[in-house]
Formats: structure tokens, C-alpha cells, sequence
């Protein structure tokens, strides 16, 4: 079972979606309330399920509509994704991975956990 951990950051808080491994595998941005960051959550797990994926990384690939993975390569030319919400905003980026196969591997994780994901807060 997953769990996203909320944080009070500089600014605000974040979130971040552990899963079995004790890893973030999916980070939020900074929000300005923890609400709002509550809010994040509750897009992740109703969107991650029926987020369509789409592969930046193959020229010409077809643009989709959102939600959806956006997998694209970084500038240390490692495979990432952002997961976007209905309204095209991003609400969790990935850690880096090697391979193509372990970033969709990421997303399936992702799709796993989120739903049933419980919500706890760093002390």
C-alpha cells in the first residue's frame, strides 16, 4: 500500500507518493496552502487511472488530450514523465529512469497505488 506524504515546504507544501519500496516515486510542486496540496492528491487519484500516455519522445508523436503521462527525456537525457490534470496543469513529476521500460513501469506503479494511497503528514 502507497502513501502520499504531505510536507510543509519554504513556501508552502508539497506532496510526494511513496510506494512499497519506502521511494517517492512522484513528486508535487510547491502549493500555497496545505488544501490546495490536499487538492493535488485528490486530482492524482482521480486522474492517474485514466491518464492516457503519451511519448514525447518519439518524433511527431501524436498530442493527446489531458490527463496524461507526458514521458519526454531530461537534459541528462533520462526518461521522465509529468502526470497533468483535465486542465493541463502538472500535478506530480517522476524521478529519473534509464530506460523507457522502467519510466512505464513507474507509471504502472503509479496507477496501482494512487487510489487506494493513504494520506499522512510529516512530523
Amino acid at each position: 500500500m502507497g502513501k502520499f506524504l504531505i510536507k510543509k515546504a519554504v513556501s508552502g507544501f508539497k506532496f510526494g507518493l511513496i510506494v512499497a519500496n519506502d521511494e517517492i516515486i512522484l513528486n508535487s510542486e510547491i502549493y500555497s496552502s496545505e488544501a490546495a496540496c490536499r487538492a493535488g492528491i485528490d486530482s492524482v487519484k482521480k486522474n492517474a487511472l485514466i491518464a492516457k500516455i503519451e511519448d514525447q519522445t518519439v518524433e511527431g508523436h501524436k498530442v493527446l488530450s489531458n490527463p496524461k503521462f507526458e514521458i519526454f527525456k531530461d537534459k541528462k537525457d533520462m526518461f521522465r514523465f509529468h502526470l497533468k490534470a483535465r486542465n493541463g496543469e502538472i500535478i506530480g513529476a517522476s524521478e529519473s529512469y534509464a530506460k523507457m521500460e522502467n519510466c512505464l513501469m513507474g507509471i504502472e506503479i503509479i496507477r496501482k497505488y494512487a487510489l487506494d494511497a493513504r494520506i499522512v503528514e510529516e512530523t
